[in-house]
């Protein structure tokens, strides 16, 4: 039995209910800090940060838990753990704040300034699983083999500067950008990394430093060596869907279906072999047999939540909550993030407290829809200009870009000649064998809304530079034509968006075999690639996805992260 309590800092952004779990899944109890006297006299503090650095800066100082946080990390004798946020409000400051406003002050425990990946030679946000660089033998890491990749989602980072050296655990490398990973200092651990959505990984990450504290060898650390030519790899990202409705009887189901029509189907189909709709079975369970067998992240698409609002939508909340205490890879939520008002009440709800009900309940990212391209619209229309109150720039702004998912139902518009492209229709080269009806190589992608059922005149290349422009931090892109034929992904759509953007491009729609997967990382710049059917029919392993994606000679997770 632990001699100990967790204090958890939670200061009310985003999803901590996946620290919580992991925590609790190491035999650990938690109790909240809600008043700055805690603080002191607290045993153990984890902090996990998610946000923004002046937002979090800022709730930090408006609660008075500035002052007894610094405090309480002066000598580096009490153990703290931070994690992503949590570890860079550690440094003197950062770059990430609002425009016009002055940079906050971070807690000033560590030396340096939080700065911005350079998007003009990078993909921006850095999200994913990638390595570490050892710099400290530490307890925290005993239990972590060297192969194992964690889990990383931000856009600022903290430099490795000669005065902050010797607080650097780990290192890691981006796109040729080296930068701390890991900080400790005696009993004070912080993390850039997501130790609670790493896996297995992360799960004994924390272990290790809860061990370290209860056997009081937290400290005692060696510093090594490192190979100055030494770098990490970001790995290409395997996600998996799960199309869930509510069915006949009230309960939410994963279906999927051969056609697109399926997010449009009203009625409950279970239907053997290829043609239909089938009741694939239960979310929770069907999420936990992916996470199991590798998954690198699990999105649950709520596909008729537009005929309803998620405040009432209490199984989703349900389904994420159960998900999340025993899943320990990041979670998306799709359908319904929206602004709405309740027709038999009147009241309204924001976007952003729609969104902020999803992350409490256990989501990391939300993803949204129709919505984006309505945004995407109007941002145009008005030149270009930010109106601060669409979904995607309220729900950034408080959770940060990483936290904003867009996804694009774009189907193929033939045209005979580039002339009839413009600003808002951007057109393309199809790949062989995708050539219209009257053998038409050239397309642009129009996008639509409410689950494919209306087109809008608009492409898909437009509405990904748009939403990214007003706040999105990733595009999953989907593709009617090919959505459940199991032919592959549309190479010629995810190169033209990917090509695009500075944001992270997740392809989507028609995966069949192994080889689609290594096929569209070869050809495009997409950092990840998502399939539904065929894992659900088990038709092709997860781990025989990541083996041919290996054998191409790119990088996947190690499948022990998980086990």
């Amino acid at each position: 039995m632990p001699s100990f309590k967790v204090s958890l800092l939670d200061y009310g952004a985003g999803n901590v209910r996946s620290v919580r779990n992991a925590i609790a899944a190491n035999g650990y109890e938690i109790e909240d800090i809600t008043s700055p006297e805690q603080i002191l006299q607290a045993k153990v503090i984890v902090f996990p940060g998610v946000g923004s650095f002046g937002s979090a800066m800022r709730v930090l100082k408006e609660k008075g838990f500035d002052g007894p946080l610094r405090e309480y990390l002066t000598d580096c004798k009490r153990p703290f753990f931070g994690i992503c946020l949590g570890m860079q409000t550690l440094f003197e400051s950062s770059d990430e704040h609002e425009e016009g406003q002055e940079a906050i002050p971070g807690l000033g425990v560590i030396p340096g300034k939080v700065i911005r990946f350079d998007s003009s030679k990078m993909i921006v946000p850095h999200i994913g699983w990638n390595g570490r660089i050892l710099h400290q033998e530490s307890p925290v890491l005993q239990h972590l083999s060297p192969e194992e990749e964690a889990y990383f989602v931000h856009s600022y980072y903290a430099p490795i500067t000669e005065e902050n050296k010797e607080w650097i655990l780990t290192s890691t490398t981006y796109s040729g950008q080296a930068y701390i990973s890991a900080v400790q200092r005696g009993a004070v651990v912080a993390t850039q990394f997501h130790p609670e959505k790493s896996g297995s990984a992360g799960l004994r990450v924390l272990k290790g430093f809860l061990e370290g504290v209860e056997q009081g060898t937290l400290e005692k650390t060696k510093t090594l060596t490192v190979d100055p030519n030494a770098e990490t790899m970001l790995v290409k990202r395997i996600v998996v869907a799960l199309d869930v409705r509510t069915n006949d009887h009230g309960d939410l189901v994963v279906t999927k279906g051969d056609q697109y029509d399926v997010r449009e189907n009203h009625k409950e189909g279970v239907v053997e072999g290829r043609g239909g709709v089938r009741n694939l079975g239960k979310p929770v369970s069907l999420a936990s047999r992916y996470y199991e067998e590798g998954a690198d992240e699990i999105a649950f698409l709520n596909i008729t939540s537009f005929r309803q609002g998620v405040i009432e939508d209490m199984p989703m909340l349900q389904v994420l909550e159960e998900a999340s205490k025993n899943i320990f890879v990041p979670l998306t939520v799709g359908g319904g993030i929206r602004s709405y008002s309740d027709p038999a009440s009147g009241q309204t709800w924001s976007a952003l407290e729609v969104a902020s009900r999803y992350f409490r309940a256990g989501a990391d990212k939300v993803s949204m829809g129709s919505d984006a391209v309505h945004a995407s619209e109007a941002y145009i229309a008005a030149g270009r200009k930010k109106s601060g109150d669409s979904s995607i720039e309220m729900i950034s702004k408080v959770y940060g870009v990483q936290a904003v998912v867009v996804s694009i139902d774009p189907k193929r518009v033939y045209v005979k000649s580039r002339d009839e492209g413009d600003s808002k229709h951007v057109v393309v080269d199809v790949e062989k064998g995708q050539e219209g009806p009257n053998g038409e190589s050239l397309c642009w992608y129009q996008c639509t809304v409410k689950g494919g059922r209306e087109a809008r005149d608009i492409c898909a290349v437009t509405v990904a530079k748009a939403t990214e422009e007003l706040g999105a931090g990733e595009i999953m892109l989907n593709c009617i034509d090919m959505d459940g034929q199991g032919k592959g992904y549309d190479i010629a759509l995810m190169r033209a968006v990917s090509g695009a953007v500075t944001i992270p491009v997740i392809a989507s729609s028609g995966a069949g075999t192994p080889e689609h997967f290594s096929d569209v990382f070869a050809k495009t710049n997409v950092k990840a690639a998502l399939a539904a059917g065929m894992f659900h029919r088990k038709e092709v392993e997860i781990e025989a996805v990541k083996a041919n994606i290996r054998n191409h000679g790119l990088p996947a997770r190690t499948s022990r992260s998980n086990d």
